[in-house]
């Protein structure tokens, strides 16, 4: 993309912009928040605030003899991938402690979405040798149309261990624990102490017994969560939360030491659930400051380069309406993640009065901001198709979600079994889902600003546990600034 059509691009997003209001962000941070009470596994609380949702997998691992329950449906299915669960929880604590205090009452929501999480990480890796990287056979479930409450299809535990690994579970499980003890530390000591505990042990499994999941489980992790970018980011990953929450040489040494494997790599501008190149860059960056030369923040500022649509160096692509896109589905989830760090970012270069250079492009924190701002934006409504893609916010929003629960009946209206063939019908009925999951986020609309609002379009109508996490952090934001 040439720079004329890169400011082409942004010119035509300032006009989206300006033709619709302004927008409610303290409204989109609380909704975003109760997504998560809509994606619940398990015995659901009294205080339950979506209520059509009910208790759902009470006896996930059982048949081996280990308390499963609980955790989170990961997207518009009913199996547990702890992958990307756990990487939601990374990023929830996340925005938790960089913006805690913009949080206002949302806080303990907040809290009680992380704690949801990370319970079930607790239980996940309390056998030693073993870590449950999934529960339920992802093609029984995938080829089911059924409310969790209802499903029928096989809860199958899936474990790696010393003899079969899985590094980059283990060590996303290992920054999620250490990153959430963080969190607590303030408000539960003893609960905070037993999740760095944890941390510690699932990092020197996946440290000491390395190998990917993908191997291990092979079909049962792929296609679905592959890893495709090796465990090695994920390791580092691990230990760098880990150093944020310790502050113990051992894990900076182990950071040094293991970076270089991953600075070949010319992915500058990748964060995610599978790759966290650039979310390693922007921690690292703020914890390891005394070393010469700085290699974090280098790689940090090459991050920022690769994504300014304005840079020389940009690696990613923008809509004609402004949103940043990547290649593959679910296209929201990279916007509200290299936003994210984008944000983050933005903050010691603010503190230290500094710039970065693109080639010829000056990037300054407030720019930083600006194009985190439009993806937030654009998200909310601020697009070609005024339309939010957060269920529930605004006047127009997507109503054929691709997620089960949500467009079948309650099963408090509807209290008997629907099963495959009798959930198939409300798959492909044109009407609107009958539940609303206020507060999720789809996958976005296509490489045209065109949204198909179809529940079979899952590419872009899906919601995800991931597509939220680092939102949170952006509202809570934004709505304080």
């Amino acid at each position: 993309m040439s720079l004329i059509q890169r400011l082409s691009v942004l010119g035509m997003a300032a006009m989206a912009m300006g033709l619709v209001a302004s927008h409610d962000y303290g409204e989109a941070l609380t909704k975003s928040i109760l997504f998560y009470e809509g994606q619940r596994s398990g015995k659901l609380p009294p205080t339950q605030r979506i209520t059509w949702r009910k208790d759902s997998a009470l006896r996930d691992g059982f048949e081996i003899g280990v308390d499963l329950v609980g955790g989170y449906y990961d997207a518009g299915d009913n199996v547990k991938f702890t992958f990307p669960m756990a990487f939601s929880i990374t990023m929830l604590a996340w925005s938790v402690l960089e913006f805690g205090q913009s949080l206002g009452t949302d806080l303990q929501h907040s809290l009680k979405a992380i704690q949801w999480g990370t319970d079930y990480l607790l239980k996940a890796t309390s056998i030693p040798g073993f870590v449950f990287a999934q529960v339920g056979d992802p093609y029984g479930d995938h080829n089911c149309w059924e409310r969790p409450e209802d499903m029928d299809t096989p809860r199958t535990p899936y474990a790696v261990s010393k003899e079969f690994p899985g590094s980059e579970v283990s060590a996303e499980i290992a920054a999620a624990l250490a990153a959430s003890s963080m969190v607590f530390r303030p408000i539960n000591r003893g609960y905070s102490a037993r999740l760095l505990k944890r941390a510690r042990m699932v990092f020197e499994f996946a440290d000491k017994y390395r190998g990917s999941y993908n191997d291990s489980l092979g079909p049962w992790a792929c296609p679905f969560y592959c890893d495709y970018s090796g465990y090695q980011d994920e390791l580092v990953w691990g230990a760098a939360w880990l150093l944020r929450a310790t502050k113990a040489p051992h894990y900076r040494n182990y950071v040094l030491a293991n970076i270089q494997n991953l600075d070949k790599s010319s992915s500058f501008a990748e964060f995610g659930w599978d790759t966290k190149h650039a979310g390693i860059n922007v921690l690292v960056s703020r914890l390891i400051k005394s070393q010469t030369p700085k290699p974090f923040i280098t790689n940090a500022d090459k991050f920022v380069c690769s994504v300014l649509p304005e840079s020389p160096t940009v690696s990613v692509s923008y809509l004609p309406g402004g949103l940043l896109i990547k290649p593959g589905g679910s296209n929201l989830q990279h916007a509200t993640a290299l936003s994210f760090l984008l944000l983050v970012y933005s903050r010691p270069l603010s503190k230290d009065s500094r710039v970065i250079h693109c080639g010829n492009v000056v990037a300054t924190p407030a720019r930083l901001l600006q194009v985190a701002r439009s993806q937030v934006d654009y998200i909310l409504g601020s697009n070609p198709l005024n339309m939010s893609y957060m269920v529930g916010y605004g006047k127009k929003f997507p109503e054929r979600i691709h997620h089960r629960g949500s467009s079948l009946p309650s099963i408090t209206l509807h209290p008997q079994h629907i099963d495959c063939t009798g959930g198939a019908t409300y798959f492909y009925t044109n009407n609107p889902n009958p539940n609303l999951l206020t507060g999720a986020v789809v996958g976005g609309p296509d490489i045209k600003d065109s949204y198909a609002d179809s529940r079979a379009d899952f590419a872009h109508s899906e919601p995800t546990t991931y597509i939220n996490a680092p939102l949170v952090g952006l509202l809570a934001y934004f709505k304080s600034h």
